[in-house]
């Protein structure tokens, strides 16, 4: 399994207590990019203890319903537990709860040439049940292309910026002093780094406020409870650091 651990480096505006950017690796970026194939039933699973929309109990009631109301052919674990159409492709996924496994399909004992998700499906041409399992055999990586720096979604090679708002671009020193008045800093003392570790208890608050504020990295980081941010008496550090 992959790490469990992301390190980011923030740059927090004290007086502001906000977040204006994390300076980021390729796991962090790789964790964002696997968010957007969460399928939908996954992210309300994740997120049913915390959820106030109907989503949640709908989930819930789906869960309670007897197999009997179901269709022959539609097991219940395709709605409860999906599984994402798209390969994880090695990032590191810190989601609890979320498999890697490769997708399953299934066939019928006379392989009349259909395949199905579910192993309840009827074939068209036997009326048997599809209940042989085939699995799908990605393509074969070439051997320059099979390390750890291949995996994922983007590449390693460079820093990557993500914004409080999710917004991801490559990093750089000009690029981050343009922000400066954008984000009404007037004076570099007012600005912070802090190194922070995204684990799996911050990867769930990260996907709820990702669905729900634009001030994610601040929401998740900055929470006046959190170990990160400390006690409104102790405040921010007023340390400055820039490489």
């Amino acid at each position: 399994m992959a790490q469990t651990q992301v390190e980011l480096k923030l740059l927090i505006h004290t007086k502001a207590r906000k977040v204006l950017f994390a300076e980021a690796g390729k796991d962090f970026v790789d964790f964002l990019c696997s968010l957007l194939i969460l399928p939908v039933g996954t992210v309300i699973r994740l997120l049913s203890e915390s959820m106030t929309g109907t989503l949640g109990t709908l989930y819930e009631s789906i869960e309670n319903l007897s197999q009997t109301y179901m269709q022959p052919n539609m097991a219940k674990d395709i709605l409860l537990k999906p599984e994402s159409s798209f390969p994880l492709s090695g990032a590191p996924f810190l989601l609890t709860g979320v498999e890697s496994a490769s997708k399953k399909f299934y066939v019928c004992s006379y392989n009349h040439g259909y395949i199905a998700e579910t192993d309840q499906a009827i074939c068209p041409s036997c009326d048997r049940k599809m209940s042989n399992e085939v699995r799908y055999v990605p393509p074969t990586r070439s051997n320059a292309s099979s390390s750890s720096s291949s995996e994922g979604y983007v590449k390693g090679v460079v820093t990557y910026m993500v914004m409080d708002d999710l917004t991801v671009k490559p990093m750089s020193t000009i690029s981050s002093i343009t922000m400066f008045p954008k984000f009404n800093v007037k004076d570099i003392g007012d600005l912070e780094e802090k190194i922070v570790n995204l684990g799996m208890a911050e990867g769930l608050k990260l996907l709820k406020e990702a669905l729900q504020s634009k001030d994610v990295l601040t929401n998740v980081f900055l929470d006046k409870n959190s170990a990160v941010f400390g006690t409104a008496e102790e405040g921010l550090a007023s340390e400055v650091c820039f490489d």
